[in-house]
């Protein structure tokens, strides 16, 4: 595993030290000997983790961090500070800063590489996510990157495991103003609890009597629905070399008992933004993807999708020699419904039109927006009949009832003409399969409109 860590330090002996152990590592390593160029340096190039000292003459690491935080642009680069305090009243303040995790001085190196390759871990997810989401500017990113997750909503939910009475109750207490708090006491059904759940954050006890907790960490990470759940494990004094494992595992970060309550809320509180700020990345991703292939007016799918998608279908036909069908519909004289409602009356009757559509085909057929007020069904294991059958249904659903245009509600009479055709034994293509349909089509609007035209050759 490959990054770009920052060392960020006032005493160059101490930047050497680390400089060393990380290239050991083959990371590649950047430094800085102050808080304005280390903030530089995050804004201009890619940094996957910074290595933050605390103690600094000007801009200390407190400051740094809380900047680094602060701004969308660098927000999501995980931010480590080492220090030679060890308070918890220090770490919870950085923490508050929005730091991902303390070292402290001097640093282990089993400990420091392990955190490292953890949140270096979580950092390429969180760029896979931006990467995706960058790519289109139409989801609001730079407002989706300045919100602040750790506030925002109603409080998290969360869920402890952990079959200690005492310690349940010492939780619960501590996070009653911050969390919705929900107990397992057995690991197995805690295990199944936390899939079935959208909980935000799962605390996870080291201190079973007869099972290991990092088995249950290990199954959560495996599982799909909660590989992406933040993991805090609470371990005892002496544990840290469960707590290394635990890391490298994908766990997200641990306490130490005695457990500080501030510590824990402030932990959690990290936990949470960055998972809301991932889950609210995926959302948009996959919103995306459903505005690239989704008519945004009327819900269907729309041309891009439809060209993607025939020739898989025509394929498979052909392959198994089904049949299938394709009728295209034109909603007659639109044109003079846009020109005596407005656009907004035309896209009243494009909505109700595809409402109908959607009422009269089956769920294996794809309607799509081909353009404008024309309509394309595509029909699996339908032959020409059947299909002419359907359409017919349609243009009778359309011409009996009125449509409601404008905010009055006028009803107004609207008729569709339709072409089918149907793939056809030997030589058949899916050009000459629409092509039929189209040349179907223009003879229903040439006879007279508001009827049927299915084209067997």
């Amino acid at each position: 595993m490959t990054a770009r860590i920052l060392v960020v330090d006032d005493i160059p002996a101490n930047v050497r030290l680390l400089e060393v152990r990380l290239l050991a590592e083959y990371f590649e390593v950047l430094t800085a000997s102050n808080g304005p160029d280390a903030i530089e340096t995050c804004e201009n190039g890619k940094v996957d983790v910074v290595l933050l000292d605390v103690m600094m003459p000007g801009m200390d690491g407190f400051e740094v961090c809380k900047r680094l935080k602060g701004d969308p642009a660098t927000s999501h680069i995980p931010v480590v500070m080492i220090t030679a305090l060890d308070q918890v009243s220090d770490r919870v303040r950085g923490l508050e800063a929005g730091a991902d995790d303390f070292l402290t001085k001097p640093v282990n190196d089993l400990q420091l590489m392990t955190r490292v390759k953890s949140l270096v871990r979580l950092k390429s997810l969180t760029d896979e996510l931006r990467l995706r989401a960058s790519t289109t500017r139409n989801i609001g990113i730079e407002e989706l990157l300045s919100r602040d997750f750790a506030t925002e909503d109603a409080k998290p939910r969360v869920l402890l495991i952990d079959e200690r009475r005492s310690s349940v109750e010492r939780i619960r207490k501590m996070l009653r103003n911050s969390a919705e708090l929900d107990v397992a006491t057995d690991p197995s059904a805690g295990f199944f609890q936390a899939a079935e759940t959208p909980y935000e954050c799962v605390l996870i006890s080291t201190a079973f009597a007869n099972f290991d907790a990092l088995r249950l960490c290990s199954q959560l990470r495996s599982l799909d629905r909660t590989r992406f759940l933040p993991i805090m494990l609470l371990a005892d004094e002496g544990e840290e070399g469960r707590i290394l494992r635990g890391l490298e595992l994908g766990i997200n970060d641990y306490l130490i008992r005695p457990i500080d309550q501030h510590e824990l809320t402030a932990r959690l509180r990290t936990q949470v933004r960055r998972k809301r700020y991932n889950d609210q990345l995926r959302a948009s991703v996959a919103q995306t993807i459903e505005m690239a292939v989704i008519d945004g007016l009327t819900g269907l799918h729309n041309r891009r999708y439809l060209d993607s998608h025939l020739q898989t279908l025509f394929d498979r036909a052909v392959a198994r020699r089904r049949p299938l069908s394709v009728m295209i519909t034109d909603l007659d004289r639109f044109k003079s419904i846009n020109d005596t409602f407005g656009h907004d009356g035309g896209d009243d009757v494009l909505r109700e039109f595809a409402r109908r559509l959607r009422k009269n085909v089956r769920g294996i057929d794809l309607a799509c927006r081909f353009g404008g007020e024309e309509f394309v069904v595509v029909m699996p294991d339908t032959d020409g009949a059947v299909a002419e059958k359907v359409a017919e249904r349609i243009r009778a659903e359309i011409a009996q009832a009125p449509f409601a245009v404008g905010n009055d509600g006028k009803a107004i009479e609207v008729t569709v003409s339709v072409g089918v055709s149907s793939l056809l034994k030997g030589a058949d293509s899916v050009a000459a399969l629409m092509k039929r349909a189209d040349l179907a089509l223009y003879e229903a609007k040439s006879g007279g409109r508001n009827r049927v035209v299915a084209k067997a050759a």
